[in-house]
C-alpha cells in the first residue's frame, strides 16, 4: 500500500514539472488599440457592473475599419450593440475614434451611493426596477450618467433620478 501511494504521489509531482515550461515562439502577438482610451476613462466607474463593463469593452475595442459596412468617404459610422440586459449607440468617426454614445441598461447592479442614498431618504422602501442610462461626448469629454429606480413599499410604489453619487435629481 505504501508503494502505491508513493507511486501515485511521484507521479502526481513529476506532471506538474512539465507545466511550467513555455515555448517562446508560440504565444500569440497581442495588438493593444489606444484609440478609445478617452471614452473607457470618462465613462469607467470601479463599481459598474459586469454588463455594463463587457458591453464598454465590445464598444471600445469595436474596429470600423475592418468592418462590412466601412467605405473611405463616409465622415460618421453608427453602431449598435447589445445584450439582453442593456444597448448602447456609439457613432465613430472614419479612424475609428468614439465622437458620442447613447447607453441604457435595465436591471443592473445599483452603486453603494446610490443605495445609500435611497435607503437614508426613504427607509423600508426597497429598488424594484432600475435603468441606468449614459450620454459621452468627446467634444468637451461631457458624461451624463443617471439612475431611473422604482421603488416599493408593500403596494406602494414611487418613481425617483438619481445621479451616480446619489444625489436626487
Amino acid at each position: 500500500m505504501k508503494k502505491l501511494l508513493l507511486g501515485l504521489l511521484t507521479l502526481g509531482l513529476t506532471t506538474q514539472f512539465y507545466a511550467q515550461v513555455v515555448d517562446e515562439g508560440t504565444l500569440p502577438e497581442i495588438e493593444v488599440r489606444a484609440t478609445n482610451y478617452k471614452y473607457l476613462n470618462s465613462v469607467d466607474q470601479t463599481e459598474a457592473a459586469v454588463p455594463v463593463k463587457l458591453l464598454r469593452d465590445m464598444v471600445a475595442k469595436f474596429d470600423v475599419k475592418s468592418s462590412e459596412f466601412y467605405e473611405d468617404g463616409s465622415e460618421l459610422y453608427r453602431v449598435y450593440f447589445y445584450i439582453p440586459k442593456g444597448k448602447i449607440l456609439a457613432a465613430y468617426d472614419r479612424e475609428g475614434k468614439i465622437l458620442y454614445t447613447i447607453e441604457k441598461f435595465k436591471d443592473v447592479a445599483v452603486p453603494r451611493e446610490v443605495t445609500a442614498a435611497v435607503t437614508d431618504r426613504f427607509p423600508g422602501w426597497k429598488i424594484s426596477k432600475d435603468v441606468y442610462k449614459v450620454s459621452y461626448q468627446l467634444s468637451g469629454e461631457t458624461v451624463k450618467k443617471q439612475y431611473k429606480l422604482v421603488l416599493e413599499n408593500g403596494d406602494k410604489t414611487m418613481r425617483v433620478k438619481l445621479d451616480e453619487e446619489g444625489v436626487f435629481l
